[in-house]
């Protein structure tokens, strides 16, 4: 026999369990040990940017131009500048790229923060927005 300890105890016969599931709390099998506990899961966290897709869309292209990317190379507002390859001095490059197109200037201690294409997206706003 069954029993559902919330506020309501049901044989257990499927259909019952079917219609009072929304309301169970623990469930427990006849004379065994064997229990469990229904619990709600958390949502799941979604990542989005903070940049509009239009700057992180731009800035894609600008790393893709600066790093003379061919177009089967996949570069999104995730991507790491590491992963394409660039090093220390192709990322100034692309920083001094971004300043330009955006109208900018960005302090070095930022310009060092710079890893994704995302992180570059989002500063850039950051300084459009200090500008206006």
């Amino acid at each position: 026999m069954a029993s559902i300890a919330s506020s309501t105890s049901l044989q257990a016969r499927s259909r019952h369990l079917a219609i009072a599931v929304n309301q169970v709390k623990c469930f427990s099998y006849g004379r065994s040990n064997l229990s469990f506990n229904l619990r709600q899961l958390p949502t799941r966290l979604t990542v989005s940017c903070a940049a509009k897709s239009e700057t992180v869309d731009k800035v894609c292209e600008i790393v893709r131009k600066q790093l003379s990317l061919d177009e089967t190379k996949k570069v999104v507002g995730a991507t790491k500048f590491s992963e394409l390859g660039a090093d220390s001095l192709d990322t100034v490059e692309i920083v001094m790229g971004l300043e330009e197109e955006f109208g900018i200037e960005m302090a070095e201690e930022k310009a060092q923060t710079i890893t994704t294409v995302e992180k570059a997206a989002e500063l850039i706003e950051e300084l459009l927005m200090e500008k206006a």
